[in-house]
């Protein structure tokens, strides 16, 4: 099976790293993926976190963009309830003036942080509802695509700098609520499996079965984010995992911020509970050696009917998270690129 393969980078901050040295590696990454065939770099944006220095992703579009050259950069993405569709329309306007026929402008739904933080995000006491999201989506592809109706209240106002190629939008989400607006809109859809696999036959078929045709998109298109480990055994794949598994249970607990090492991770003492919140994260994750790994995603491919896939790889040593995609590239046949 041909699969055409993706990233997502959350820039995570190992515990005892620094954010700049986050970003550095998410430069590095970049240019290894490119190197190694992968389709497209998206940036992730969450706020208020210190295991994750991904809180402003249209600036990191704008320097990993510059960093290569063949693959496309995008958000993955930009939380569009906290922010006005014009301004959203402007930045990455600017970013396909600056780098024509790369850029992708994925949106979501999620406030990618604690409900405080989200506030603080907002426009004040004025701030629009969730229930305006629709509506939001609906001005941000009108202003990127300088097609606002007649009568509307914005009328006459246009997204600049005006430049003959704009990005393409993409709906992400987890739900059957964001596979609606996406089918709606006729735009691609990237559903999070990372975060929410139970929804995902359910969204992805909803997606596709009430897809309407647009100027966007002709048929249906769809994208799964997961997330992989991938190391030269499936026993060595599971200990990195483990890291990224008490990261996540360390932060819902709120007693650490960045992603311990294997070892640490070992070495905790689990109750009941806590198990069973590790094991509901191996259900969303693919972890093993090349071939374990490539069954499991071809098989998902199969029964989600994916087009492609957007990889999240989180491990505390950032030459496990590289060998992670290389391997994954390895099994996969990606066409490695020069220079």
């Amino acid at each position: 099976m041909s699969l055409t393969l993706g990233v997502l980078d959350q820039s995570p901050i190992r515990e005892g790293g620094t954010p700049a040295e986050a970003l550095a590696e998410t430069i590095e990454l970049a240019r290894a993926t490119e190197r190694l065939g992968y389709s497209r770099y998206w940036l992730a944006e969450h706020h208020n976190s210190r295991g994750l220095a991904s809180s402003a992703p249209e600036v990191l579009i704008a320097r990993v963009a510059a960093e290569t050259s063949t693959m496309r950069i995008g958000s993955g993405g930009v939380m569009l309830s906290h922010y006005a569709p014009l301004k959203v329309a402007e930045n990455f306007r600017t970013l396909e003036t600056l780098y024509p026929g790369r850029i992708d402008l994925g949106v979501g739904r999620a406030p990618g942080s604690d409900g405080r933080t989200a506030q603080a995000l907002t426009h004040g006491p004025g701030a629009l509802g969730i229930q305006h999201y629709p509506h939001q989506v609906a001005d941000l592809l009108r202003f990127v695509s300088d097609q606002m109706p007649e009568g509307h209240y914005f009328t006459g106002i246009q997204a600049t700098p005006l430049a003959p190629t704009v990005p393409q939008p993409w709906m992400l989400g987890s739900s059957l609520e964001s596979a609606s607006m996406a089918a709606e809109f006729g735009v691609p859809y990237s559903f999070a499996h990372f975060i929410n696999e139970a929804w995902a036959g359910e969204a992805i078929t909803l997606y596709r079965r009430i897809f309407r045709p647009s100027p966007w998109l002709e048929e249906p298109r769809v994208s799964v984010g997961v997330s992989v480990i991938c190391t030269d055994t499936d026993e060595r794949a599971e200990e990195l995992a483990m890291s990224r598994w008490m990261w996540r249970l360390r932060n819902r607990q709120g007693r650490s911020y960045g992603v311990p090492s294997v070892e640490s991770a070992l070495a905790e003492e689990l109750n009941e509970a806590e198990r069973e919140y590790i094991e509901f994260q191996r259900k969303n994750a693919l972890v093993g050696g090349p071939e374990r790994v490539k069954e499991r995603m071809e098989a998902l491919a199969a029964e989600l009917e994916a087009d492609e896939f957007i990889v999240v790889t989180i491990t505390y040593d950032f030459a496990d998270r590289l060998r992670s995609y290389e391997l994954l590239a390895d099994v996969f046949g990606l066409e490695e690129r020069g220079g």
